[in-house]
């Protein structure tokens, strides 16, 4: 079961000690540029992504400063439990917690164009493009009322 948990003193060298492939350090900052950067800009929320007890990777989300829109800056699955879904029900259940807030009604995400991994599965959780490239990456928009989120 993945739940997502507070980064805390107890969780955090773990947190910073995950790390993806070679191939994909291209596409994502690190883990520990990302919880300084929570530390700098408090709007975001760094999670901890957990598969029962076992830290399997990282998520952050926040409430943008500029748009007052939702973005997920972040989603990053260990290279040891990659390929097990754990980035879909990750997404699935930050998804569900958003989805709550009814003052709002989309989500955005943005990844780079190279990568495809992430292209499909934001595109299978309903994930459309919004025609926008922001610093080279692809903007998509996830309209929640819209949203069929399993």
């Amino acid at each position: 079961m993945i739940i997502l948990k507070e980064i805390t003193r107890d969780n955090f060298d773990e947190v910073i000690n995950l790390s993806v492939s070679d191939q994909q350090k291209n596409y994502i900052a690190s883990n520990m540029y990302s919880l300084a950067q929570a530390k700098a800009q408090p709007e975001c929320v760094p999670l901890a992504i957990y598969n029962d007890s076992n830290l399997v990777g990282f998520l952050m989300y926040c409430m943008d400063f500029d748009d007052k829109e939702y973005w997920i800056y972040r989603v990053m699955i260990d290279k040891k439990h990659q390929k097990m879904g754990y980035g879909r029900k990750a997404m699935e259940c930050l998804l569900e917690t958003l989805m709550k807030d009814t003052a709002h009604d989309k989500v955005y995400i943005s990844f780079e164009p190279e990568n495809l991994v992430a292209k499909k599965l934001y595109d299978e959780l309903g994930f459309v493009a919004d025609g926008r490239i922001v610093e080279g990456e692809i903007v998509y928009c996830l309209q929640y009322r819209n949203a069929n989120i399993e």
